[in-house]
């Protein structure tokens, strides 16, 4: 990927679109990697919101996407790339950070946070590991690395790898990343 791709601003709509998809597709990922380590999931046979709602384990997650709003945005075309957290990497968050997220004041917080974890366009496993950043939705980038041991994206680990929806793919990470900005 050249890094012209990853610099190119979203729509509002596009933007909203993805945040909703790192939120959903965490508990969607974690719910089909029993066993751990860098797996790859099945190909979907919905878009990103059906998928996470067969999962049944979105909890934390779905209260976040509705007191940012995104709930209704996210059947959109995409495709959409998704560094999504697990729900323990939002329980490892010092205590209070999510409920205080979610308050209606902290909006434009959350939505930075969500859409951060965020790239538009459909990047593969295979692709990810051959960049060194990647520019998110919300106009910062991750920075990317690759060895041996895996891929980690902002120091957090790429725990399994391409869980496939039609509008996009979603890499379970271990920890929620924070924008700078």
């Amino acid at each position: 990927m050249t890094r012209s791709a990853t610099t190119r601003k979203a729509s509002p709509l596009r933007m909203l679109t993805a945040a909703l998809a790192l939120g959903l597709m965490a508990p969607v990922a974690v719910a089909g990697n029993h066993g751990g380590g860098h797996a790859k999931a099945d190909q979907a046979k919905g878009d990103i919101v059906d998928t996470a709602v067969a999962a049944g384990k979105f909890n934390t997650l779905a209260a976040a996407l509705t007191a940012a709003g995104l709930v209704d945005t996210l059947k959109g075309d995409g495709p959409f790339t998704v560094f999504a957290p697990t729900d323990e990497a939002f329980a490892a968050l010092p205590a209070g950070t999510v409920d205080n997220l979610l308050k209606p004041e902290n909006k434009d917080q959350l939505v930075a946070i969500l859409t951060y974890h965020v790239v538009s366009g459909r990047y593969p496993a295979g692709r990810v590991a051959g960049l060194d950043e990647a520019a998110t939705v919300n106009g910062e980038s991750v920075d990317i690395s690759a060895n041996d041991s895996g891929v980690m994206v902002d120091g957090a680990n790429v725990v399994m790898a391409d869980v496939t929806a039609t509008n996009g793919v979603i890499h379970v990470i271990d920890k929620v990343l924070m924008p700078d900005g």
